[in-house]
């Protein structure tokens, strides 16, 4: 069996990878106002240089600026869209681990304005960037899906004197999305990945319990997503692979939420209008396969049997195994094979070295060689 020559590859990798310790100094050195965003940006530039090299000399397929330029993986992104502002409150995300609890706090968020994108497509200029020091792979953007826009604030972040009806709230983001997808299509983008914690997070029934004690439809939320980002991509460019990463949580090797794919999976691998999807499948947390019986035919799915919140290296035995479990119900040909999510979601990274990243993206391409050749 062939190894693929488009996304998503065999040997995939979600997209952040850890910051070296002199970015995060310079990043530290920029807020304290000792270098400017020009330096800073030129570290940077020099940062992702060096990973995209690194991820070339790995042998992926496919290369990302590990997302260097980033606090999160989503906000980030968030607040540059029009009418979408942080303000003074704070999200308190309660993040979990076998040390035991740990608690991520950011900016709350408020759509107080229409929500649109500008001229330029966020992060297109990060993206140009990318592409250009790419030689041998794949460049790919990672980006929050629509989801993540309502499911971090809720209906109760939506100014009603703006958005009276919330369907049109969703008509006007879905149709930012969609901008912002043809504009970086426009740019050279054949690779992007929507980021989506939310439809993983709601297989969780405690998540679930959780939106309906704040009056939400947990029931059928999952829905309403699926039917938005499938809007965001009805008009997207021929030549551009979309995939999006479903997991429950990534915050200095803690997570957030538990459960199989069980309760999204029929609506979600039957409905979802991507090339692909990345799911976590690290440890029991995640649930089983069954539910990968409901992905259709020329779906990909990217297992994500290797953790990346741990150091410890997987044996290619065990993947290998998992592998053949999961293709009793979705044939080999249509999977692929990463780690369960980014190395680095936030800035502070998972708790392990660069070395012992370095070991579990060559896992990738060495287990994926010998299934795949």
């Amino acid at each position: 069996m062939a190894q693929r020559t488009t996304p998503p590859f065999r040997a995939d990798h979600v997209g952040s990878l850890l910051r070296p310790p002199h970015l995060l100094q310079a990043r530290a050195d920029h807020a304290a106002g000792t270098i400017t965003a020009e330096q800073l940006r030129a570290i940077e530039d020099d940062a992702i240089r060096d990973v995209v090299r690194l991820q070339e000399g790995i042998g992926l397929q496919t290369a990302t600026d590990g997302e260097f330029r980033r606090t999160s993986w989503h906000m980030d992104f968030i607040y540059q869209l029009q009418g979408v502002h942080r303000t003074d409150e704070k999200i308190e995300v309660h993040f979990r681990n076998a040390q035991g609890d740990l608690d991520f706090t950011s900016a709350a968020l408020r759509v107080d304005g229409k929500v649109g994108l500008g001229d330029e497509p966020i992060f297109g200029r990060d993206f140009q960037f990318l592409q250009s020091t790419v030689t041998t792979g794949t460049p790919k953007l990672t980006i929050p899906s629509p989801s993540m826009v309502h499911y971090r604030g809720g209906p109760a972040a939506i100014d009603r004197g703006v958005y009276p009806d919330e369907d049109e709230f969703w008509a006007d983001l879905s149709a930012a999305y969609a901008k912002q997808v043809s504009g970086i299509a426009a740019l050279g983008c054949t690779y992007l990945q929507l980021d989506d914690t939310s439809l993983a997070y709601l297989n969780d029934p405690a998540q679930r319990a959780q939106l309906a004690a704040k009056g939400a439809d947990a029931e059928h939320q999952h829905e309403r997503y699926i039917r938005q980002i499938n809007a965001a991509l009805a008009g997207r460019p021929e030549g551009l692979t979309v995939t999006t990463h479903m997991c429950r949580g990534n915050f200095r090797s803690a997570w957030t939420a538990e459960g199989g794919y069980d309760f999204v999976a029929e609506a979600l691998f039957g409905g979802l209008e991507v090339d692909g999807f990345f799911l976590e499948f690290d440890d029991a947390r995640s649930g089983g396969f069954e539910p990968l019986r409901f992905v259709p035919p020329g779906k990909l799915v990217v297992l994500g049997l290797v953790t990346t919140k741990r150091p410890e290296l997987e044996s290619k035995d065990e993947l290998k195994r998992r592998i053949d479990e999961a293709a009793k119900f979705v044939p080999l040909e249509q999977l692929c094979l990463s780690g369960q999510c980014g190395f680095s979601s936030t800035v502070e990274g998972n708790k392990l070295t660069q070395d012992e990243e370095i070991a579990k993206l060559a896992l990738f391409v060495e287990t994926a060689a010998e299934i795949w050749g």
